[in-house]
């Protein structure tokens, strides 16, 4: 078995340690925008399993400047532990979705922190115009750009029950004309969407594999007060992983995924106060050491089924 340090799989700690020699923490910005999913534009009320808070429930204050919110993170990284590297990651909405002399005077503000090594940005992939791809190839040669699409699902069906809002044809144009660029790509994948089988959901990787892609975050399906998707679950409930299916699920995502493509996430953690399902996904640090021990029980590490012979 291969082992990315000491995981068996091609994870984002050791990518990063690789590239910038020691560890590089995130320091989540908020850009004060919204979504075409909310304003409008193609709908009102976000994708169906949005907070109210567009997935950047953890992202730094919106009523402060980028580099207020920057030196706010790292001092609460600080107490902690000794940090010297930052990610400067825009979390909240679609961050996109503004003007293009918007968008270079905060991704400027947030590059040219000294402390910061590189630039990630969350949007979708019906938001990157143009002129906006020019001003990321063009910030991409001061420091490194990662863009982080959500796709969460390859299945057409699938996106339209949870207003998704464009088709798969969009996400491969964006991500031909982001990497023609230079620039990385990391995709959203969230599992456990309503109605998708487990077939499904792997087809959804063995899809990623054929894309040029860099990264991948998969995410498990947080239920939260006050969606749509709360709503529905109330109405009509569906199929919700427990912990040990959902380990499996993550063991099969592995075993599938291109050995080169960086694992960014495994699962993640709905806010407390807004969770409603699965309660048992608040305890991450469990779900991980759970994954971690599945795999080396079971002998699963990235890319095993992808090259038929491991890596």
């Amino acid at each position: 078995m291969k082992l990315w340090n000491d995981k068996p799989y091609h994870s984002l700690d050791y990518e990063l340690k690789r590239r910038f020699g020691e560890k590089v923490y995130r320091l989540s910005l908020h850009g004060g925008m919204t979504c075409p999913n909310r304003d409008g534009k193609l709908s009102y009320g976000g994708c169906i399993f949005c907070s109210g808070g567009g997935s950047g429930d953890f992202a730094a204050n919106p009523a402060l400047s980028i580099q207020q919110q920057i030196e706010a993170g790292k001092k609460a990284l600080l107490s902690k532990r000794p940090v010297q590297k930052y990610i400067a990651y825009f979390q909240a909405f679609t961050n996109t979705y503004a003007p293009v002399s918007y968008l270079e005077s905060i991704f400027l503000e947030a590059l040219l922190d000294p402390d910061v090594v590189l630039l990630s940005i969350a949007t979708r992939p019906d938001c990157l115009e143009p002129e906006i791809v020019e001003l990321l190839s063009k910030l991409n040669k001061i420091k490194p750009v990662w863009i982080e699409l959500g796709l969460q699902t390859m299945h057409e069906e699938t996106a339209i029950f949870i207003r998704r809002g464009y088709t798969l044809s969009v996400f491969e144009d964006a991500v031909r004309r982001l990497r023609a660029h230079g620039m990385e790509v990391i995709t959203h994948v969230i599992l456990g969407l309503p109605g998708e089988s487990k077939e499904q959901m792997l087809r959804t990787i063995q899809y990623l594999n054929t894309q040029d892609i860099q990264g991948i975050k998969l995410q498990l399906l947080h239920i939260l007060k006050r969606t749509d998707l709360a709503d529905y679950y109330q109405k009509k409930p569906f199929f919700v992983f427990s912990m040990e299916e959902y380990v499996q699920m993550i063991l099969s995502c592995l075993a599938l995924l291109r050995p080169d493509i960086v694992i960014h996430r495994l699962t993640g953690d709905g806010p407390k106060d807004l969770l409603i399902a699965p309660l048992w996904s608040q305890a991450k640090r469990q779900v991980l050491n759970e994954i971690h021990k599945a795999c080396k029980r079971q002998q699963i590490y990235q890319g095993k089924s992808y090259t038929g012979k491991g890596v």
